[in-house]
């Protein structure tokens, strides 16, 4: 087969699968995922070399230091992959699950239930660990997966694709409802992307460039986040010290990271008191600010900011600093730059934090703690497919619920329209 017959039927038998994966109950899904978590173990030796197969192209073709160690697994990750798997089995299954019900005044009684979505399909980056995290939501949620990881980790892909299928079938479950994508060649993508009648929904997770052009080819609705421009306010009644430990977790604790703080905005009546202390914690993790004219009058020897630092997703030790001259100059400012990932305020104003809650429109808002928890894992969902800041269907960080849909399911007893 060509490839775009190849993709075809990938996603055929997702598709088939993922109506037999409809009928499976709670107790067999969590009993396939403690047996792959276990399967997983037993074959970490053959993993690591699968693993250092493509480590060493990685290292061939002068790929990034960071994406190089995004992609080693070592015995410490896939233990992580198996208690990841572990973690899905405990959590509860959102299929199957009547969120409401009520009754009409002919005596209809109408409700609505979870379901799974179908077919998924994951386009993203590095990280081996991403396959078998993938393939543990969709498969509690009840949906079959296409995964297409990058080029640079196809061996450590299949590898674990494989050891993850074989436990489908020992169970009698289909095969189909893990796959991974077999070719590093770019049309594969782009074949994926036109299977509207086949794939219910395609969520791509890596750098803007990649979504962007996923977004671009794509016959199915994406869940996409292009980047995480994400701010803190620092209200005039923010307790100093208390909005210093914030700001330095939420920039320093991973830089690299799309729910790391990028822009500062600091109320002016504190900026005196707060900018001095902050800056000197910033300092030492050797983070380089650059700041708006008020602020450089205060930290007189930082970079000056331009335009282009509003609007910019550092992912490093860079953060860009202004000070604004009330809560409704720090909201215009996050409505304007921000780009719907997260934002923080540190108050203690009751009234300025439920504003801040109510009108910044990010799909996570918090008040006084970091931007870092907005995370699945650290929110409670056990974790995370991606995270959306599209607000269809799911908006924020996505667990198993934001897998389902909900169908109406309605009980009469002999009604007619009249």
């Amino acid at each position: 087969m060509n490839i775009k017959e190849s993709i075809k039927q990938i996603a055929r038998d997702a598709q088939s699968a993922s109506r037999e994966l409809s009928k499976v109950s709670s107790t067999v899904k969590n009993k396939v995922l403690l047996q792959m978590a276990d399967e997983l173990l037993k074959n970490s030796t053959g993993l690591i070399a699968e693993n250092a197969r493509d480590v060493a192209e990685a290292k061939k073709a002068a790929l990034s230091k960071a994406m190089i160690d995004r992609l080693i697994l070592k015995k410490s990750t896939i233990e992580g992959m198996a208690r990841g798997l572990t973690e899905v089995a405990a959590l509860p299954d959102p299929t199957g699950k009547v969120t409401s019900m009520w009754r009409r005044p002919n005596g209809l009684l109408v409700g609505r239930m979870r379901i799974p979505l179908g077919v998924i399909g994951i386009i993203y980056e590095s990280r081996p660990n991403v396959t078998a995290d993938a393939a543990a939501l969709c498969l509690k949620s009840g949906n079959a997966v296409i995964l297409r990881g990058g080029s640079e980790a196809i061996h450590s892909n299949l590898a674990i694709c494989s050891i993850l299928r074989k436990v489908l079938q020992k169970n009698m479950l289909p095969a189909g409802a893990i796959q991974v994508i077999p070719t590093t060649d770019r049309e594969a993508v782009y074949e994926m992307l036109q299977l509207d009648e086949y794939i219910d929904l395609i969520i791509p997770r890596g750098g803007e460039e990649l979504i962007r052009a996923v977004v671009a080819q794509s016959k199915i609705p994406v869940i996409k986040h292009y980047k995480g421009v994400c701010h803190i306010f620092v209200d005039a009644s923010a307790d100093p010290e208390m909005a210093t430990d914030i700001c330095c977790n939420a920039k320093i604790q991973r830089p690299g990271v799309c729910n790391a703080m990028e822009t500062l905005l600091v109320h002016k009546d504190i900026a005196r008191r707060f900018l001095p202390a902050a800056a000197k914690a910033f300092k030492k993790a050797h983070v380089l600010l650059k700041g708006c004219d008020k602020t450089r009058k205060i930290l007189k020897n930082i970079d000056a900011a331009c335009e282009a630092d509003w609007y910019a997703e550092y992912l490093d030790l860079i953060l860009a600093v202004r000070i604004v001259e009330n809560i409704d100059e720090a909201i215009a400012h996050i409505e304007k730059y921000g780009s719907l990932h997260t934002e923080a305020i540190i108050t203690s104003d009751y009234s300025n934090s439920q504003r801040f809650l109510n009108e910044v429109n990010s799909s996570t808002v918090l008040v006084n703690a970091s931007t870092r928890f907005s995370d699945g894992f650290e929110l409670g969902l056990g974790a995370e497919i991606g995270i959306s800041t599209t607000k269809l269907h799911a908006y924020g960080p996505m667990g198993l619920e934001e897998l389902t849909t909900t169908k109406f399911i309605i009980y009469g007893n002999g009604q007619v329209r009249t």
